[in-house]
């Protein structure tokens, strides 16, 4: 059973009061891949009483005091996700369902989690220490911008009204501060804890400090909002980051530097907690979405020093690895095999990046990630350690224990990692053997020069040699297994030549991706510092960036020209960028430009959800090409008008 979640519970354990509350915007799933469980069951082996509250009525105060008042803290995070991505979509649209809530059901938590429930402890025990974490609070740390006000927001910590943040993975950070409340120590006394910030009104006390422009600054100034997140970005490293402060008014936010990474013993210990891999007996009957994603998923270590742009994992989970041993993740893949809806997949062993199983290079464990330089990206460090022989040993362990048909990868490859490996070819060939389920999803993102030294992801060239190797190890082995490449529109830096140059590549890799993801200014990111201040932060150069609905959209759907939806959009786009040669019925182009398609094109919904206007034509005259005469194209316009008329 998991914690507890009602009185009863807490009954049944012989439990009178609580020493620390949990209340989460998530479902309660006792699963180590949910944030809430991973917390509360090592504070658990710890010897703390911990029960939770997930999903709490916010309307209502009495929905935070079912379990009563806790003796030590309360902590407060909004899941596994920030809870306005959660409810919107890159266009601000509301979603339809909520994955980390029973059966999917939208608003069962409200927007700006963190802050709501902080807000409430507060309102219902004033005098309640309040600790704030999870990707929401760790990611709006300092100042920060949020996209779905278009505004820059103070820290999480003045707005939620609490009384400290952990930001990270945690684990250390609330031993600490656990230990010190337990001994009698006040919070507002917790000033030494690597991984969390505070408030204070002096700065006496702190000691080797970078103070970055403060709030009242750099929401109004982007070229400061810009270097105050390059000097956060680079300080982000537990053995040479320092103290960075922030003012916020009359007081300053101060983060101290990050927790030391975790030893393969300490992974070992926390993933192998008693977690029963169920969501809470409380929901009964009903599914958690998120949990059929990873219910047979194992992670196999933390970090990436993959560092793309776009993506907030270095700011959390830090660039440095940190894995588990080989004999613990056997011992939880024999546990898996023991459910009783276990088939003999094991959906996944990885991480962040399936491949990262070891630090970028040695010297990382002495002197910490290297400040100003990337491990990979555009381009490789020198310095790379790409050896996948432990990981490759650790796959074959697993497919070997009984029960287990097949072990999949789908946490994703970094191919450009792989490709640096001198044995790259072998390793690829077992992989693709025993490991894809069909299809390999890799994540070349774009095809631009420019916009992937933005991203930072490796040269075009690599994603095709890739490819290459791929194809012709399937070829030999009689396979027929496809490469899915995930691709982003709209990323600071890319302008609609830019989304012609993917659909031209797309075109002659003969592939159409079914989804395709609008880049999101989600908190933390570099990519987010892009698209709010305009320039790349640690270049200090300009960056252009497509902020409207339309530039976004003509973007997206050249990304997806065949969808018969998108084809005004893709005319549009076309034109816009000059390049109408891609318009016509020659194999290269890129669309018709006639329509030849039913009567009710109308009234048909684009499908980035904009409604055709009535009595608009959508069939042009055509263009001229160079590649077909004039009147071979009045000759076809005259086919479609005749069959039309019959």
């Amino acid at each position: 059973m998991g914690l507890p979640m009602t009185r009863k519970e807490m009954a049944e354990r012989n439990w009178q009061e609580l020493d620390f509350l949990f209340i989460s915007g998530d479902a309660y799933v006792d699963h180590p891949s949910f944030s809430t469980a991973l917390i509360s069951r090592w504070l658990e082996h710890l010897g703390y009483r911990v029960g939770v509250i997930a999903q709490p009525d916010w309307t209502q105060e009495e929905s935070i005091q079912k379990l009563g008042k806790p003796r030590l803290a309360t902590l407060v995070s909004s899941g596994n996700i920030d809870s306005m991505l959660c409810h919107y979509t890159a266009a601000k649209n509301r979603r339809s369902d909520d994955k980390y809530t029973p059966n999917g059901k939208i608003g069962a938590r409200p927007d700006r989690a963190v802050q709501v429930y902080s807000k409430l402890v507060k309102k219902v025990w004033p005098d309640m220490p309040v600790i704030i974490g999870g990707v929401e609070a760790s990611l709006r740390r300092f100042a920060h911008y949020d996209y779905w006000s278009d505004s820059i927001m103070p820290s999480i910590l003045a707005d939620s009204q609490a009384d400290m943040l952990i930001y990270g993975m945690g684990e250390r950070a609330i031993q600490g501060i656990a230990e010190n409340l337990a001994s009698g120590i006040p919070i507002e006394e917790i000033q030494y804890v690597s991984g969390t910030c505070f408030f204070t009104s002096a700065l006496e006390n702190i000691v080797d400090y970078l103070e970055v422009a403060p709030y009242s600054v750099v929401s109004k100034n982007k070229k400061a909002f810009s270097n105050a997140f390059k000097a956060q970005y680079w300080e982000q490293d537990p053995i040479h980051g320092k103290t960075i402060i922030q003012a916020h008014n009359e007081r300053y936010l101060v983060q101290l530097p990050p927790s030391l990474p975790l030893s393969q013993n300490e992974m070992d210990e926390i993933y192998q907690l008693p977690f029963t891999r169920m969501p809470h007996p409380f929901y009964k009957n009903a599914k958690i979405p998120a949990l059929e994603e990873v219910l047979f998923s194992i992670t196999s270590h933390r970090g990436c020093f993959g560092s793309c742009s776009f993506c907030a994992i270095t700011s959390h989970q830090g660039r440095i690895i940190q894995s588990r041993s080989q004999e613990s993740i056997i011992k939880e893949a024999k546990k898996i095999t023991e459910h009783h809806e276990f088939k003999g997949y094991i959906h996944d062993v990885g991480g962040p990046s399936a491949n990262f199983r070891q630090p970028a290079c040695q010297g990382q464990l002495q002197r910490g990630a290297c400040r100003g330089k990337q491990c990979i990206g555009f381009e490789a460090c020198e310095s790379l350690e790409a050896d996948h022989q432990e990981y490759m040993e650790l796959l074959r362990r697993v497919r070997a224990l009984p029960k287990i048909k097949k072990v999949f990868i789908r946490s994703g490859i970094r191919y450009d990692y792989l490709l640096k490996d001198p044995k790259h070819k072998s390793v690829l060939k077992e992989i693709v053997e025993h490991h894809v389920s069909g299809q390999l999803k890799v994540a070349p993102e774009h095809v631009s020069s420019k916009v992937l030294k933005l991203m930072g992801k490796p040269r075009k060239e690599v994603f095709l040699k890739f490819k290459s190797l791929y194809e012709s190890i399937n070829k030999q082995l009689g396979k027929k297994q496809f490469l899915v490449p995930y691709l982003i529109s709209s990323h600071p830096g890319a302008s609609l030549r830019d989304a012609v140059e993917v659909a031209e590549f797309l075109r002659d890799i003969r592939h159409w991706p079914e989804q395709v993801q609008d880049f999101i200014p989600t908190p933390g990111s570099l990519s987010t510092a892009m698209y709010w201040s305009g320039y790349n932060p640690l270049t200090g150069e300009e960056v252009s960036v497509a902020r409207t609905g339309t530039e976004k959209i003509l973007q997206r759907v050249l990304l997806q020209p065949k969808n018969p939806k998108n084809r005004r959009w893709v005319l549009e786009a076309l034109r816009k960028a000059g390049r109408e040669d891609l318009i016509g019925r020659d194999s290269r182009c890129l669309v018709n430009d006639f329509y030849n398609g039913k009567k009710s094109r109308e009234n048909m919904t684009d499908s980035i959800g904009m409604k055709r206007e009535k009595g608009v034509k959508y069939s042009q005259k055509p263009l001229n090409h160079s590649t077909k005469s004039e009147k071979a194209f009045k000759k076809e316009k005259t086919k479609v008008v005749r069959h039309k008329k019959r």
